[in-house]
């Protein structure tokens, strides 16, 4: 079964379990799938799929902060609970020491020695942790080792 089969099942599921948060989360991810679709004409295959989800990801985790120091922990349970549905579409996520080698070992095949090479280093890891890894923790210890 497709990943996008897949979303549909689970928001019927969530529909019929009243739960309000899943449905409305998936239904989101659904759009932006289709949004793509209309957009570029294709076909999204899984691949695509999860990069919007990923995408999604990211916009709620970077809205954690914001929603901390507004003091919504009501708003903020829920978005909790929007990163784990999204979580539970991609792959297992990297730990940050299985991160760290992925990054130590690009560097040497890329022979990058200084930060004017991490453009480099970040284009090649970029395939090796797509939807695995948080882009901005892997950038963050390229810097750290290249700097």
């Amino acid at each position: 079964m497709s990943l996008k089969e897949t979303l549909l099942q689970d928001m019927k599921a969530a529909m019929k379990e009243k739960d309000v948060v899943r449905k409305n989360t998936i239904q989101l991810v659904r759009s932006g799938v289709l949004q793509i679709e209309k957009d570029k004409q294709v076909e999204l295959d899984d691949e695509g799929v999860l990069d919007v989800i990923a995408r999604e990801l990211k916009k709620r985790r970077d809205a954690v902060p914001d929603y901390e120091k507004s003091g919504r922990a009501d708003l903020l349970a829920d978005l909790q609970k929007e990163i784990e549905v999204l979580l539970g579409y991609l792959p297992a996520q990297l730990s940050e020491e299985e991160i760290k080698q992925i990054v130590e070992r690009t560097i040497q095949e890329v022979g990058a020695t200084t930060m004017k090479d991490m453009g480099k280093v970040m284009g090649a890891i970029t395939p090796k942790v797509k939807g695995r890894a948080d882009n901005k923790v892997v950038s963050t210890l390229v810097k750290q080792m290249l700097g």
